[in-house]
């Protein structure tokens, strides 16, 4: 059943690793761009930098926004808008008349006595209607129209079309009467038939006042909104975009050549032509599918690259899950700048990635992320030779300019690193490029600034993945290693032997870990921590004992062993307790493996050799240590603390002490587990046996000052 469990782990975490680099692969294809990208950067007045420019098809030469606007202002300037003529008009505009006059007509007649007398046997109130009658069908025959405030401004030259019975003519609008025109033109033509008739004229006027015949008036060549938006729009339409054609294999442009008006025209209307070529669902998927292959093989390359060089990494589904994060957030990043035109793709601070995975794992794999996060960002780049040709050595620089992340300072020093490598290598590659450094674009040196100052988000960003994947970085080993932690001062006070030991194993411990290629600040901040369990019961453990009162003396045993051994499980509590990091818990729990407590073990057979004794009784509950630096800590921690019960600090004493303890560890198969081969505990051995020297060297005797008899 356990091998079964066992089986069934292996097999969901390695459809774990399958899933993950599969959902990587099709995050970052599909934010790649699918449309062309033209490559070239051009400037009207600018000399064209690159090679002679061949169009590989035709394409035609569009004119420019200027000259469009112009065609367009010119266009609406002499578009005719149409009207409709309302024939029904008359008709309703006289009805209304009559009625109200009828209405008025008594108190008219009291008013006005002209209206009550005849004229050729016909009476004048009916002349008065047949007068206005006729004036209106003449006005509206002539057509009254009311100019829309679009068209006031060229209302003398507004030629418009009239639609009449289903037929359009044109007419300019000047021949058409306003409302304002056709009344004096009623009101004067009335005026002047009654007066004739009654030979009344003040009387006429007062009575052609109050009329009030500009109230009846409306217009009858009304606006065709619907059909001049639409014949508007067509016309526009049908306004032709190009004037011009370039055939394929003619030249666009000469390397040289300064580019002018005419210039500009063809380059943008090249790369307007250039940028559409991916115009159907088919082309769109190809390229889709072209991405997902380049987009395989790079994930495929990495996936390999930490199977056969980084196993650790490669078995641990939380480093592949920060590396996949990583990789598709510079992609990420990299597709932001590409649809944001005010965001250039240079100050985007794509150096983060080595930082950050330089912090967490080593150069190595930080390069080699590095190179495929940069291929894969370089297409969304104008120009890819020029984007890798910086890129790549930022990356170098931002390496090499943090070996250990372990001071803030450090980041300064990477940010100016990157700075002045960006700005070396862009004005190198110009100089080849153009041979001259006054046509250099400064503003590239801004962006190369903005880029260094956001390489600060690493210091955040370091805390956030720490939290997010449990990962331990410089910053917080030394932040450990602090004595002032309020564990270590815990320590300090209520086991200061323990507190003394603990410190002359991280000073041993980190001495071998730099001589063997481990994590020097790892195995120093373990070593502080390793006995922190003793701070329960610090009485019970030699190195705390300053009165000469031994609580042992009156416990059996067993019971001492166990009050001893129980300081790594109480150790374990008190770090989870206090959230220590795994990898300092993995130290309290691993630096006394599965070895005995030696003394009391020892003591017990002595005492009763003819009882055998219950082993697990006398022994540490493990586990063994499993990495380098937990193996360096057992050594160290054990090697102390012999060396304090030595008689004689010869030369000897130290090489027997070292060698024996060591020796016995790893008979006891101590570091089976450990990724430690036999030439590092060798060196191990020597580093130790130089320290303790050191440390217990003889010192010369100082001599008194003798009295004067």
């Amino acid at each position: 059943m356990k091998e079964f469990l066992q089986r069934l782990k292996k097999y969901s975490q390695a459809s774990y690793r399958i899933l993950l680099f599969l959902a990587a692969v099709l995050i970052i294809a599909n934010l790649m761009p699918r449309e062309r990208k033209f490559r070239y950067e051009y400037s009207k007045g600018e000399p064209w930098r690159y090679e002679v420019l061949i169009a590989p098809f035709d394409f035609r030469i569009f004119k420019t926004s200027q000259e469009l606007d112009v065609e367009r202002d010119s266009i609406l300037k002499n578009f005719r808008p149409y009207f409709l003529y309302d024939s029904t008009a008359v008709k309703k505009v006289a009805q209304n008349f009559h009625l109200t006059f009828e209405k008025k007509l008594p108190d008219y007649i009291k008013k006005y006595k002209f209206l009550k007398r005849k004229v050729r046997n016909k009476e004048n109130t009916r002349l008065v209607k047949e007068l206005v009658d006729t004036v209106l069908w003449q006005v509206y025959d002539k057509g009254i129209i009311a100019i829309p405030e679009e068209y006031a401004s060229r209302k003398e030259k507004l030629e418009l079309m009239v639609v009449k019975e289903n037929l359009a003519e044109p007419f300019m609008a000047n021949e058409f009467l306003t409302l304002r025109s056709s009344y004096q033109f009623i009101i004067k033509e009335v005026a002047k038939g009654l007066a004739f008739a009654t030979n009344d004229f003040t009387g006429v006027e007062n009575f052609i006042s109050e009329l009030q015949l500009n109230e009846f008036l409306i217009t009858n060549i009304v606006l065709d909104e619907e059909r001049t938006v639409k014949e508007r729009d067509r016309v526009l339409k049908n306004m032709a975009l190009t004037n011009g054609i370039v055939l394929g294999g003619q030249r666009v442009i000469d390397k040289g050549e300064i580019i002018d008006e005419n210039g500009i025209k063809k380059l943008d209307s090249y790369k307007r032509e250039y940028e559409s070529r991916v115009g159907t669902l088919s082309q769109y998927n190809q390229i889709w599918a072209g991405h997902v292959l380049i987009t395989l093989m790079f994930m495929t390359g990495l996936f390999l690259f930490l199977y056969f060089y980084r196993k650790d990494v490669f078995l641990n589904l939380k480093y592949v899950t920060f590396l996949l994060l990583m990789l598709c957030t510079v992609i990420m990043m990299a597709f932001i700048s590409y649809r944001i035109a005010d965001v250039p793709i240079w100050v985007i601070p794509f150096t983060i990635l080595p930082l950050i995975v330089r912090t967490f794992m080593d150069s190595r794999l930080g390069f080699f992320m590095f190179v495929v996060a940069m291929v894969l960002a370089s297409f969304f780049s104008d120009n890819s030779f020029e984007f890798l040709f910086l890129q790549i050595p930022g990356g170098i620089a931002a390496i090499f300019s943090l070996y250990k992340m372990a001071r803030r300072a450090q980041i300064v020093r990477s940010a100016i690193f990157i700075f002045l490598t960006y700005s070396v290598f862009y004005t190198g590659l110009h100089l080849i490029r153009e041979g001259n450094i006054q046509t250099i674009n400064y503003r590239y040196f801004m962006y190369f600034g903005i880029n260094g100052i956001l390489i600060f988000i690493v210091y955040p960003l370091i805390y956030i993945f720490e939290k997010l994947f449990g990962f331990l970085s410089d910053v917080t080993l030394v932040e450990l290693s602090d004595t002032n932690h309020p564990l270590l001062r815990k320590l300090a006070e209520n086991a200061p032997g323990t507190f003394q030991h603990s410190i002359q194993v991280g000073n041993l411990a980190q001495e071998v870990a730099y001589e063997i290629d481990a994590n020097p600040l790892l195995v120093r901040a373990g070593a502080m921590y390793h006995d922190i369990g003793k701070t329960a019961t610090p009485l019970y453990f030699t190195e705390n004992q300053t009165s000469g009162i031994n609580p042992h003396d009156n416990m059996d045993y067993e019971q001492s062993a166990k009050l001893v051994i129980d300081h790594i499980e109480g150790g374990v509590k008190i770090a989870r307790k206090h959230k220590l990091p795994q990898k300092i818990i993995d130290f309290i729990a691993t630096h006394q493996g599965t070895t005995k407590t030696r003394y009391f073990y020892n003591s017990f057979i002595n005492e009763h050799p003819d009882k055998k004794p219950e082993e697990k009784n006398f022994t540490y509950p493990g586990p063994t240590p499993f990495t380098k630096e937990t193996a360096i800590l057992m050594m160290a921690d054990s090697i102390e603390a012999a060396s304090r019960s030595l008689k004689n600090y010869t030369d000897e004493a130290i090489d027997k002490l070292v060698e024996n303890i060591v020796n016995a560890q790893i008979k006891e198969g101590q570091f089976f587990n450990a990724p430690i081969t036999f030439r590092e505990i060798t060196t191990a051995k020597s580093v130790f046996k130089k320290k303790l020297k050191n440390i217990y060297h003889a010192r010369v005797s100082y001599p008194e000052v003798k009295k004067k008899k």
